[in-house]
């Protein structure tokens, strides 16, 4: 007698393309992936065309010249810093707290929550930088720029409100930032070339 051969069950493929579709679903949603984070900055709005061009004149006092050379070489003011000394000129530079005749003109201005309050709110920082500034470098100068702000902020909302300038409702906020507000004016970039 022929013994019969037994057929082996075939195995169905078709969920298996479902299955590798779920997994590869799965470690796209759990797997983290760096996002780029940009520079929190509000833009102007457009000028209307039928606004005549107004240069703004900047007391020299209260004006802070940042700039970037070639070699990323940092000039602040009248000399060159390291990029770990930036923020604290800038910030000595924006608090004025011996009225120095040299840095911003201070002005009573009525805040709420602190009353008749010394702001040196006609400051501006203008950072200017070459052509062959590395990104990295002027990335970092931002970031110092930044700090210096939220540096000077911060100290004062401890002192009036005993927390961190970010802990603070929204009212309480634009109070602070009335007496430190952020003015970094941006210019075009030029060829200034090396300066040693």
């Amino acid at each position: 007698m022929a013994r019969k051969k037994r057929k082996v069950p075939a195995m169905n493929a078709t969920s298996s393309a479902d299955i590798a579709f779920m997994l590869l679903i799965f470690f796209l949603i759990t797997t983290s992936m760096d996002t780029d984070k940009g520079l929190a900055r509000r833009l102007p709005p457009p000028v209307p065309k039928d606004q005549k061009k107004n240069d703004v004149d900047v007391n020299k006092r209260n004006l802070l010249v940042v700039l970037i050379n070639s070699s990323n070489q940092i000039l602040c003011g009248d000399q060159f810093v390291d990029i770990k000394q930036l923020k604290d000129k800038v910030k000595e530079f924006i608090e004025n707290p011996y009225n120095d005749a040299n840095k911003p003109e201070k002005t009573e201005e009525d805040v709420p929550f602190f009353g008749k309050v010394m702001t040196a709110k006609k400051h501006v920082i203008s950072l200017q930088n070459d052509r062959g500034t590395e990104y990295q470098a002027y990335i970092s100068v931002q970031n110092e720029l930044a700090k210096a702000y939220n540096e000077l902020r911060d100290d004062v909302s401890r002192k009036k409100f005993g927390k961190a300038f970010a802990d603070l409702d929204e009212e309480q906020q634009k109070a602070v930032q009335q007496i430190y507000p952020q003015k970094i004016s941006e210019a075009e970039p030029k060829n200034y070339g090396d300066k040693k």
